[in-house]
C-alpha cells in the first residue's frame, strides 16, 4: 500500500528534483512509521516524526521539505478515496520548522546580477543565446539542469513574463 500512495505523490509532481526529494523524504516516513505500532496516519502521528526529525539534528529546510512531502501524501490519498478528507485536512496543517537566521550560500545582489546578465557580448549569436540562459536562470530561479531540461513545450506565457510551465 505504501508503494501504491508514493507512486500517486511522485506522478503528481513533474520537477525530477522535487520528485527525487519527496522520494527520500517518504521513504523516511514510511521507514519510520513502519518501526512501532502508531495509531494510523494522523496529524498527530505527523506531529510525532516532525519531533522525531528534529531530535535528529536536522535543519529546518530539510524536516520542511519532508513534512511537504507527507501532506502531499495525505491530499493525493484523500483525492483518491484512500483516506479520509478530514484527516487529510489535519495533517495538511501540520506546521513546519520556522527557519532561523541568514540564507546560506552565495547569493547575488540586484547590481552583481545585472553585471553577469550584462557580461555576455550582445552583438553576436553566442553572447544573445547566453544573455537568454542566464535571464532565465536569473529571472526564474532555476538550477541548471533544469535549465538545460527546458524545451518550448515547458515555457508558459504569463502576460509579459515567460515562466517555467510548473511553476505556475
Amino acid at each position: 500500500m505504501a508503494h501504491k500512495l508514493k507512486a500517486l505523490v511522485l506522478d503528481s509532481v513533474s520537477s525530477p528534483i522535487t520528485k527525487r526529494v519527496c522520494n527520500l523524504g517518504l521513504d523516511e516516513f514510511f521507514a519510520w512509521f513502519g518501526q512501532e505500532p502508531r495509531n494510523g496516519f494522523t496529524k498527530a502521528t505527523v506531529c510525532a516524526w516532525r519531533v522525531a526529525l528534529e531530535a535528529r539534528g536536522l535543519g529546518a529546510v530539510s524536516i520542511n521539505v519532508r513534512i511537504t512531502a507527507v501532506r502531499k501524501l495525505a491530499v493525493e490519498a484523500a483525492d483518491n478515496g484512500l483516506l479520509a478528507p478530514e484527516l487529510a485536512s489535519g495533517i495538511t496543517r501540520v506546521k513546519g520548522v520556522a527557519s532561523k537566521g541568514v540564507r546560506l550560500g552565495n547569493w547575488l545582489t540586484v547590481k552583481q546580477a545585472q553585471t553577469l546578465l550584462n557580461a555576455p557580448d550582445a552583438s553576436k549569436t553566442k553572447g544573445r543565446r547566453d544573455r537568454a540562459i542566464l535571464a532565465v536562470l536569473l529571472g526564474c530561479g532555476l538550477r541548471r539542469s533544469e535549465c538545460a531540461a527546458l524545451n518550448s513545450s515547458l515555457i508558459a506565457r504569463v502576460s509579459a513574463t515567460l515562466r517555467p510551465a510548473w511553476s505556475q
